[in-house]
């Protein structure tokens, strides 16, 4: 079992900048892939930003150039950057880690946490 604990959400004015963590922690094997998810209200969830453990990185549209996915891999943990914000950034973001092993892939989700952008 893998438990995704994440920190950094708040609110933040338009224009402001937030740093999100998130720490993997428990039964870890292998990780091959950690990235960030969010899901505003009335909103499918989607992906915000990504790396691979070849350390690949890919962005949504919305967010590149904004955003920034960094990666500690001796502490299993992924961080976003996040300037200049928007209140269409506003939504609740999720740490996703995906396992590939031998016995097939697991998918783990964090909590959540909630950003919200004033204008």
């Amino acid at each position: 079992q893998v438990q995704l604990v994440e920190s950094g959400g708040g609110l933040v004015q338009a224009g402001g900048s937030l740093r999100l963590s998130c720490a993997a922690s428990g039964s870890i094997v292998s990780i091959n892939f950690m990235g960030w998810y969010r899901q505003a209200p009335g909103k499918q969830r989607e992906l915000v930003a990504g790396i691979s453990s070849a350390g690949r990185t890919n962005y949504a549209d919305s967010v590149k150039g904004r955003f920034t996915i960094t990666r500690d891999s001796a502490k299993n943990t992924v961080y976003l950057q996040m300037n200049s914000l928007k209140p269409e950034d506003t939504a609740v973001y999720y740490c996703n880690l995906v396992s590939d092993v031998y016995a097939g892939t697991k998918i783990y989700w964090g909590q959540g946490t909630q950003v919200t952008v004033s204008s």
